[in-house]
């Protein structure tokens, strides 16, 4: 059976939670005179069940650090696609999870009304840090079950002050909560093992289930725990393995919905927009440093005191040893992503930090029994003195990684700085100025602070987010797209860094069209880089005036590809007006009904026979005579 609890982290077991623990008389000396009611119960837990002592402590120091970097003043780009998505309706939410973002779909609607208290960055960042302190007294919880108070107080201290806990503790998205979700589904398997009752079973595949719909990689921790069982074989019924399979089948089984509209190609919006790293080597050691700690001396460290635990392992107090559970838990879901997948995102596999701190916990375990074996006989420490010294030595390694603790709790420390960007749009965009976003994606600026792109034209957006479905919006066809630039002198560029160069590669005809237009027609004149990308302003070029063109009249703008599809367009209609039909050329998309005008490829307005018709997004069409007509921008639109 498990030690319930342990006096005074030393390791000394109690009968029972129930029965008197011997270490009563010495805490009430430690706490003094306290008077009766709250504050004695408060003594009790803290000094008499050492356990809750290091279940408490590490939460509280996963809060501090995780509280530090909590308002930056800026997101970055995964925090921004959790942002707008949250901020939708909710039959907006369906279908944007139905048509482009299942993976983070179940995260969306929690944060959804998370954000009706207080849409902000703050809130944004909150159920994470929550989350990162449950995870941490969880942590703790398990080493003081598997081995004894002080392991437990080492481990969740060092999951609390690793550099990556604190990173994710601060980002708003959902792998705080898959910790979380990951750390209490593991403290259910070990009481289902130790117990064999099916209401544990059930519990530990309810956990297990909501995780992975939180993140469906999380299901790699089933993975992990039959790694775990097979190693204890000799310790596991049969019953228990029949609990464990209904549990696990059954999790699989109700992330079937989730499975089936990944593979229907609803993947992640957000997908594409957190850092990865290459599988392989490199990423495996990129994966140990995020675990471990980025400093050199930490993670020299950290390999010492897990190949101690692992050399000489401590004695198991129930069916499953702290190595057994640890050590898979640390491998198997990194090892099985890096196996499959051709880039790792650390965040996806964060849930098997946790078996590092275990690991270095125990090891230093052997190390302070060493210790006390050197000491002299008769000067036995204090009981706390081993425990406090593996605190200090983990204090000790959070002020070595302090910088990086620092950076991480500003704008800096991510990816991006959208609000940086919005601060520069503000400061030289006016009201009615026409921009573009190159690639659409970089339009997530706009939508995230929309103050400081107020009043401006967005001229390739034909539907907003909330409307289309898509969480950048759907923008207009390439055709479309220069007709409306064919009407503007000037035009600001809002692009992604390199997205200018000759080398990127556009991922759409409206993409290409951009570049297109920008590099034929119009001329820089003022370019303010940031971080996170580039704003530029263009105006148009002088067209050249033709010999015999009188002085003094206004040469018109002449795009060769409009006039080439306006001219297919009327070699198309003038073939269909036999049939009583009006329809469009080669390069458009089939015309609509009799008598009608036609309708452009791509919702593109077509080029009616004799009325004007109406284009995309609301927006007027063009006659067919072929000039530009007057085209309604659609406004810059925020959520």
């Amino acid at each position: 059976m498990y030690r319930s609890q342990a006096s005074a982290f030393t390791g000394t077991p109690s009968a029972s939670a129930h029965h008197t623990y011997p270490g009563a008389a010495p805490a009430a000396a430690l706490t003094g005179a306290v008077p009766s009611g709250h504050l004695r119960t408060l003594a009790r837990l803290l000094f008499v069940r050492p356990a809750v002592t290091a279940v408490v402590t590490s939460s509280l120091a996963a809060l501090a650090v995780g509280w530090w970097g909590l308002d930056r003043g800026s997101m970055w780009r995964e925090e921004s696609v959790t942002f707008q998505a949250a901020q939708r309706s909710l039959p907006e939410l369906a279908q944007l999870i139905g048509s482009a973002d299942a993976v983070h779909g179940v995260y969306y609607v929690l944060m959804h009304f998370v954000l009706q208290l207080h849409p902000g960055e703050v809130m944004l960042r909150l159920p994470s840090v929550l989350a990162v302190a449950l995870t941490a007294g969880l942590v703790a919880a398990i080493g003081a079950r598997l081995v004894r108070a002080r392991v437990g107080l080492w481990a969740g201290l060092l999951y609390a002050v690793t550099p990556a806990t604190g990173y994710y503790a601060t980002d708003g998205s959902p792998y705080a909560l898959v910790c979380a979700g990951a750390a209490a589904a593991t403290w259910l398997f070990l009481r289902a093992v130790e117990h064999g009752r099916p209401r544990d079973w059930c519990r530990y595949g309810a956990v297990v289930g909501c995780t992975a719909y939180l993140h469906p990689l999380a299901a790699l921790l089933l993975a992990a725990h039959a790694v775990t069982l097979l190693v204890s074989w000799r310790r596991i019924s049969a019953d228990l393995w029949r609990g464990w399979t209904v549990a696990g089948a059954a999790a699989l089984t109700a992330l079937l919905p989730l499975i089936g509209l990944l593979y229907g190609g609803t993947g992640g919006a957000g997908s594409g927009e957190a850092v990865s790293t290459e599988a392989g080597v490199g990423g495996a050691e990129g994966l140990f440093r995020s675990f471990a700690g980025p400093a050199p001396l930490v993670i020299t460290a950290v390999l010492l005191l897990g190949c101690i635990a692992l050399n000489a392992p401590l004695p198991r107090t129930g069916r499953i040893s702290l190595n057994t559970l640890a050590l898979p838990l640390a491998l198997v879901p990194p090892a099985l992503l890096l196996a499959t997948a051709q880039t790792v995102r650390p965040g996806s596999v964060l849930f098997a930090l946790a078996g590092v701190p275990l690991l270095t916990a125990a090891g230093g375990e052997r190390c302070a029994a060493v210790v006390r074996r050197l000491l002299p006989p008769g000067r036995a420490p204090h009981r706390a003195a081993a425990a406090l010294a593996g605190a200090a030595a983990v204090a000790a390694a959070c002020l070595w990684q302090l910088p990086q603790h620092r950076a991480q709790a500003t704008a800096e420390g991510r990816p991006d700085d959208m609000a940086a960007v919005a601060r520069l749009a503000a400061r030289e965009l006016v009201p009615g100025d026409p921009v573009l976003f190159l690639p659409a994606e970089v339009r997530r600026h706009a939508l995230t602070y929309p103050a400081g792109f107020a009043g401006t034209k967005d001229l390739a957006l034909q539907t907003p987010p909330s409307a289309s479905g898509a969480p950048y919006g759907k923008e207009t066809d390439a055709i479309e797209l220069r007709r409306r630039l064919a009407k503007v002198d000037r035009v600001w560029l809002l692009a992604e860094r390199g997205a200018t160069d000759a080398a990127w590669n556009p991922s759409s005809a409206t993409e290409a069209a951009k570049l297109s237009v920008i590099n034929e027609q119009f001329v820089l004149r003022g370019e303010f880089p940031e971080r996170s990308g580039v704003l530029r302003m263009y105006v148009r070029r002088a067209p050249e005036r033709p010999i015999d063109w009188p002085a003094g009249k206004p040469v018109p703008v002449v795009d060769p590809v409009l006039e080439a599809y306006d001219k297919s367009r009327g070699r198309g209609e003038a073939s269909g007006a036999g049939s009583g039909e009006s329809g469009v050329g080669s390069v458009g998309a089939p015309g609509v009904g009799s008598g009608e005008s036609g309708v452009g490829s791509v919702g593109a307005p077509g080029v009616g026979s004799g009325e004007p018709e109406v284009g995309s997004a609301g927006a007027p069409g063009v006659g067919s005579a072929g000039a530009p007509g007057e085209v309604e921008l659609p406004p810059l639109q925020g959520h």
